[in-house]
């Protein structure tokens, strides 16, 4: 893989997760996964002793994001965070909050600014951020929230899985399954939508997006006989939608629109919930999904997984989510490499 003039801002995540096992993994197969240059905003010596636990050699270079393309074949370069960070595996830590969300900030502050390709986000424990007093609902929602400050304009995150063989995204995300029926509106679906087929025309270089969208209800309402939700709500959405010229279909049934046959006729697939997305997406690609955030004004990638506390330190966590989210970030940044 030919790399940018630009290097990828990994951020640190959770210290007492796998996050730090499977980016110190990632950088010492670098070769073979075709990872491009990247640098990590940690604490140099929280790395260090998980390396240690790991049993992996891995030479780290305390540098500056500009320094980071030249020592990367020979080193993982860390921005240093101001804050140190306990190594405690397996325990997520209220008081390694201040440090977690200092290294998103920063990631996507070097991204705005240009000195970073992209932001890849290695999983957050949203419970011990809330517990430091984190005021976000989750990961996706503060980085809209830092767009917007450092913008200055509304932008509207909207998350998409990305495998092999599904791009499929969640209308609704984080919220209980009662709320669905209530949180899901026409507006919600052609707002959600409109953003998926810019950023898969800008970022994915699809020239006409194919848009699949999922009912709610089992067989997509069956006219009305099972919840009236699709023929509501759904179904004036893709109305707009076509009105508008947006390629969209739907609502589907959604236990037919995932099987190979039927993901043939379309690019991407708007879900109606998190799971609805969620669990075709990492069947089809449990260890090579990433999540790729759309809607902000930088390239925001992150591993289809969470924490994994249990196994934090273990030598058990695959890198492949994370090297697949490396990857893809540095192809949605610059559309000439392949």
């Amino acid at each position: 893989m030919r790399t940018s003039l630009l290097p990828l801002a990994v951020t640190m995540g959770e210290p007492g997760g796998i996050g730090p096992d499977t980016l110190l993994a990632a950088w010492s197969d670098r070769v073979a996964r075709e990872l491009p240059p990247f640098y990590v905003l940690a604490d140099p010596a929280f790395l260090a002793a998980r390396a240690g636990r790991l049993g992996l050699t891995v030479p780290l270079a305390e540098l500056t994001p500009g320094e980071a393309l030249e020592a990367f074949a020979d080193y993982l370069p860390v921005v240093p965070l101001e804050k140190s960070v306990t190594d405690t595996p397996g325990t997520a830590d209220p008081a390694n909050a201040d440090a977690v969300i200092a290294s998103i900030e920063r990631a996507v502050g070097d991204t705005m600014s240009g000195a970073a390709a992209g932001v890849v986000t290695n999983p957050i424990n949203k419970k011990s951020l809330y517990d430091a007093g984190f005021a976000h609902p989750g990961h996706t929602e503060f980085l809209g929230e830092l767009a917007r400050r450092a913008g200055g304009s509304d932008h509207e995150p909207v998350m998409l899985l990305a495998g092999p063989d599904l791009l499929v995204v969640p209308v609704t995300i984080h919220i209980p399954l009662s709320q669905v029926p209530a949180t899901l509106t026409s507006e919600l679906i052609v707002r959600t939508a409109r953003i998926v087929q810019r950023d898969l025309v800008r970022r994915f270089r699809i020239e006409k997006p194919r848009l699949a969208i999922a009912g709610l209800n089992p067989h997509a309402g069956e006219g009305g006989s099972i919840g009236r939700e699709d023929e509501e709500v759904i179904m004036p959405a893709i109305a707009e939608l076509r009105a508008e010229g947006i390629d969209a279909i739907g609502p589907l049934p959604a236990d037919t629109m995932f099987h190979a046959e039927a993901r043939k006729d379309y690019d991407c697939a708007l879900a109606m919930y998190h799971d609805q997305a969620l669990i075709p997406a990492k069947t089809l690609a449990f260890h090579d999904a990433v999540n790729a955030t759309l809607g902000l004004p930088f390239v925001r990638t992150s591993p289809d997984h969470g924490t994994a506390l249990a196994i934090a330190a273990t030598g058990t966590a695959r890198p492949d989510s994370l090297s697949a989210a490396i990857r893809l970030a540095a192809v949605l940044a610059d559309p000439d490499l392949v």
